[in-house]
């Protein structure tokens, strides 16, 4: 009997082993195959590929052009990316920005007006914000009264919408701006994938992402200001929805016009295939009605959480680059505000070409930069440190000089 149970013990010990080996050898292999295809992709944009449009400034990604395929209508997405401007922050840590949010960078964020990745600890080079926090699940809520606080104070000009998102949520940012597109940044709103307990209007999944309007997040910020908000709880999105509720900002019904949802805790699969168990938590805490199967998520579906790296490029190829031959989409929904697309669209052309005219001035200036060489780079040093001296003292502020990223 002892034997056998020791056999049964050795067994169990060898399976658990091997399968141990195979996802750190699979997690080896996917890390070291994604930076060779970014190296590529550089080396292809010195030679008249898709430039890299990213601009830094400080702790921000400014996207100078929107990306797309160039032989592709774009002018209706183009016109949004211009009309309904979208600032993504991103919840990391400095342990996730290399097996989570450089995939997020290399993926759906590219899509965004502006992104910032927010850590606890700073990261100039990726770049990251620190906001100074530790890490954790208790240190959640801290992290995003102060990242919503960092753009209010350094961005609040440059997006009209303000997108919250974990490092392992993808988003479809132009299907986001379809729903954008039907209010105005001066209503006091936001949207998410809707919970409905602790609270009478309900609040929004943090896992599935949501966006406040500009109106919502000068609200949010004044309410810890005048201190009608303050930190109640470690559980971040009913925390934040609560705050929110107090300072009469509506939670706004994110489904599209055929009552499908946009926004998803979970990913595709478990949507589409999976069958939730009645007891699960899931039926009591939704909003609206559970629909499974195909008919779980709309056709302009916004977000899906739990994302792993691999299946961030994979619903990146689905979104923007898998079609089916000789169909046109059988949904299309309007745009409210922009009721004249075509007209409209027509201005699009020049401001496109401003902006690539705008991406390679700065790449020829930074080329010129680099060619000074070591004096310049001694000059640029010496400024940065007495700028950071000058601001050291703001909380959350960072070097604010652009440069753009090659």
């Amino acid at each position: 009997m002892k034997g056998s149970s020791t056999r049964w013990a050795f067994s169990l010990g060898f399976l658990m082993g091997a399968c141990g080996v195979y996802f750190f050898l699979r997690q080896v292999w996917f890390e070291r195959s994604y930076p060779v295809l970014s190296e590529a992709q550089e080396k292809a944009s010195t030679v008249g590929a898709t430039p890299n449009s990213w601009r830094k400034e400080g702790g921000a990604l400014i996207n100078l052009l929107h990306p797309q395929h160039a032989d592709e209508d774009s002018r209706v997405a183009d016109l949004l990316y211009q009309k309904v401007r979208v600032l993504c922050w991103v919840m990391t840590g400095p342990y996730n920005l290399e097996s989570r949010a450089r995939h997020v960078k290399a993926t759906w964020s590219r899509h965004c007006n502006v992104v910032v990745f927010m850590s606890s600890v700073e990261d100039p080079d990726f770049p990251a914000v620190g906001l100074g926090t530790k890490e954790g699940r208790d240190q959640l809520y801290w992290k995003t009264i102060r990242a919503f606080h960092y753009v209010y104070e350094h961005h609040a000009d440059e997006a009209d919408w303000f997108l919250k998102a974990d490092d392992d949520t993808f988003v479809v940012v132009d299907n986001l701006r379809w729903i954008l597109s039907n209010h105005t940044p001066e209503e006091p709103i936001y949207f998410g994938k809707r919970f409905k307990p602790y609270t009478k209007q309900g609040y929004m999944s943090g896992g599935a992402g949501y966006v406040l309007s500009k109106e919502a997040l000068r609200r949010f910020v004044e309410g810890f200001r005048t201190k009608v908000c303050t930190h109640t709880t470690p559980v971040e999105d009913l925390a934040l929805g609560q705050c929110l509720e107090k300072m009469n900002v509506l939670a706004g019904d994110s489904r599209d016009t055929l009552h499908r949802e946009t926004f998803h805790p979970f990913v595709p699969e478990h949507h589409l295939t999976g069958k939730f168990s009645k007891s699960f938590w899931y039926w009591s805490y939704c909003y609206y009605p559970i629909v499974e199967g195909a008919q779980c998520c709309s056709d302009l579906a916004v977000s899906f959480h739990y994302v792993e790296p691999e299946l961030m490029y994979t619903l990146e190829y689905y979104t923007y680059h898998l079609r089916a031959y000789g169909y046109r989409p059988r949904y299309r929904p309007s745009v409210r505000h922009y009721k004249n697309l075509h007209a409209l669209s027509q201005t699009v052309v020049t401001t496109k070409l401003k902006a690539a005219q705008e991406l390679t001035n700065a790449r020829n200036h930074t080329s010129a930069f680099s060619v000074r060489g070591n004096q310049t780079k001694a000059e640029t040093k010496s400024e940065t440190e007495e700028r950071h001296d000058t601001l050291k003292s703001r909380p959350f502020t960072g070097n604010r000089t652009a440069v753009t990223q090659g």
